[in-house]
């Protein structure tokens, strides 16, 4: 009976951290071998306890399977040319996803795998966290002043983690103690997201007001520590989810948002935070309006007492961004390896012209479903249907390889032809993986002037820095009808680029889809906008009109040397991951059905 009764918590128990014998784990150091009141006596054994909090943060960039960009691939900033490739991507674009098997909670390098995933690899890091907290005052440590730094920063750590399983799953358990083995489950339940945001809200405060916890790293030994900084900026993105319409559960949280995001914004500030608005690298990166926009997410934040980024709130040590010719130029010149993921026709119609007008009217954007007929925006007097890349915002030129853009690789400037027939045309052909599927290439991520011998950009991947933060602001206060400043916290963003203001005047519907717009032109590629999205619907909507249909600018050379561009469908069958079920990610198969045969309750998340 015993025996049935631990191999059923065992189940349970990715929720808290599974291991392989039935000793109590507080009376156990993470690895089984060695016994807690070792590691506690010893004070580099501690600073190792803390160590562990810190594994698992999970990959992104191009990093997930096989140099994939899988959240921007999900999403419909971007389109992978590795759709037939048995990539993660692949069964998203099928709809060849279950609870028993889900390409992107499972997905491998760093992320998970064995049908858990995020869900599995989250719980564990929480466990951990949770036990140093609660150990670390009887441990003992090389100075009094640590204590209570790695205390903060296992709170900081444990919200970060909370604030990973919201994003992807809603509401989960709220476990503010470690349980042991014999606890009784049944009376376990999902916490609101709201009820989770507080929880992580508590966790910041308490590290907020530990002294020892730095507002910055400045030192590179100390590369990815947790800081205060961080805690603002979970605090400001915890209280945005529970806020959203898929989450609020009918509740008005976007005063609550709005207070805690310009707080945030107000101490980040005043600690030395600011915006990154000069290039450094001109030679490398120009002197347009966009090279510092550009330089900040190509180069790694530097440590140091007076930093040249000091945009950055957290990057992580490990898992560059790893751009390696993919997503880049593809395999159709020398010194390339494959396509992967590049812009859609969506995303490029999202960039506003120079004098601030968006393309489209934001309210009804496409005038039928596949995206094949643009609803312009009749107020922009500069864009041209027969120009289309005249114009735009600088952020576009540096997000996006368009047709007649100009990169330098391999020391050589290459002049880029995506129309018909050209050296970097598009193809349709699912077998073919280095060629764009859309008539576009990413860029982002890369650092100008890459070469087959030095591609691979080795940034840090940003997690959160203060352009993010100020646009969580901005669409909070719109929210909250606090319109003239969410105006300021948007244009506070843009001027970097050299984007003019947003209008006077907008109501706070228009101005809510302005910032929407701006979140998605200053943040793509940084695997925001798969989340926002799926916030953005009601509980029973979905994202048919965003993620279902795709659109190529198919472009064909005139004789007298101009262009026809015509928009056509990447596919004929519409692209996987559109449906209710898809605004959150399943429970593992199994830990769901365990967890409600003990609790009687629901677990899955609808549609699983």
């Amino acid at each position: 009976m015993q025996d049935m009764k631990f191999q059923r918590l065992l189940i349970i128990l990715s929720l808290v951290l599974i291991f392989s014998n039935c000793t109590d784990v507080l009376d156990m150091a993470p690895d089984g071998n060695m016994q807690m009141d070792e590691v506690l006596s010893d004070p580099d054994k501690v600073e190792a306890l803390l160590n562990r909090c810190y594994e698992k943060i999970p990959q992104k960039g191009y990093s997930y399977w096989f140099f994939e960009s899988l959240v921007v691939a999900a999403s419909d900033d971007g389109y992978t040319s590795d759709e037939a490739q048995g990539v993660p991507s692949t069964d998203i674009y099928t709809d060849n996803t279950s609870a028993s098997s889900h390409a992107m909670r499972d997905s491998h390098d760093g992320h998970g795998g064995n049908n858990t995933g995020y869900w599995a690899n989250s719980w564990q890091q929480i466990r951990l966290c949770t036990q140093f907290i609660e150990l670390i005052d009887g441990a003992a440590v090389n100075k009094e002043t640590d204590r209570g730094r790695f205390k903060a920063e296992a709170r900081v750590l444990r919200a970060f983690f909370y604030m990973e399983l919201i994003k992807w799953f809603g509401k989960v358990p709220i476990l503010e103690q470690t349980l042991p083995f014999d606890a009784d489950f049944s009376t376990m339940t999902r916490s609101s997201v709201y009820d989770v945001a507080k929880f992580i809200v508590s966790d910041c405060d308490a590290a907020l007001a530990e002294p020892n916890l730095p507002w910055r790293i400045d030192t590179s030994n100390e590369a990815m520590r947790v800081t205060k900084a961080l805690a603002l900026a979970l605090k400001t993105k915890a209280m945005l989810f529970a806020a959203s319409p898929l989450h609020n559960e009918g509740q008005n949280y976007w005063e609550e948002a709005y207070t805690t995001a310009k707080d945030a914004v107000t101490k980040l500030k005043a600690n030395g935070y600011e915006l990154f608005t000069k290039t450094t690298q001109p030679a490398v990166y120009g002197t347009g309006p966009g090279a510092a926009f550009r330089q900040l997410v190509t180069q790694n934040a530097d440590y140091s007492a007076t930093p040249r980024d000091k945009e950055t709130i957290f990057q992580v040590r490990s898992g560059d961004v790893f751009v390696w010719h993919i997503g880049y130029i593809g395999s159709n010149m020398a010194n390339t390896y494959k396509c992967g993921t590049s812009p859609t026709q969506e995303l490029v119609d999202a960039f506003e012209t120079i004098d601030g007008q968006p393309v489209l009217n934001l309210t009804k954007p496409y005038l039928d479903e596949k995206h094949l007929q643009p609803n312009y925006n009749t107020l922009n007097t500069l864009y041209s249907p027969n120009d289309p890349y005249a114009n735009r915002d600088p952020r576009f030129y540096e997000t996006v390889i368009h047709n007649g853009s100009s990169i330098v690789f391999d020391s050589k400037t290459v002049k880029i032809e995506t129309f018909v027939g050209g050296a970097h045309a598009l193809n349709f052909d699912i077998t073919n993986r280095s060629s764009s599927r859309t008539g576009y290439y990413h860029n982002k991520m890369v650092t100008p002037g890459a070469s087959g011998n030095n591609g691979i950009n080795n940034s840090k991947w940003k997690y959160y820095r203060l352009g993010e933060t100020l646009l969580d602001l901005a669409e909070a206060a719109a929210e909250a009808g606090h319109l003239n400043e969410a105006r300021a916290a948007a244009n506070e963003v843009r001027a970097r680029s050299g984007m003019p203001e947003l209008p006077v005047g907008l109501s706070q519907a228009e101005l809510t889809l302005r910032i929407r717009n701006e979140r998605r032109v200053e943040l793509a590629w940084e695997e925001q906008r798969y989340f926002d999205l799926r916030r953005w619907q009601e509980p029973t909507g979905n994202l048919s009109e965003t993620c279902k249909w795709f659109t190529a600018m198919v472009i064909n050379k005139k004789s007298d040397g101009g262009f026809t561009y015509t928009r056509q469908n990447i596919s004929g069958n519409p692209r996987g991951g559109w449906q209710n079920r898809d605004l959150l990610l399943p429970l593992p198969l199994n830990e769901a059905a365990t967890l409600e045969a003990v609790t009687g309750q629901k677990w899955q998340n609808p549609g699983w």
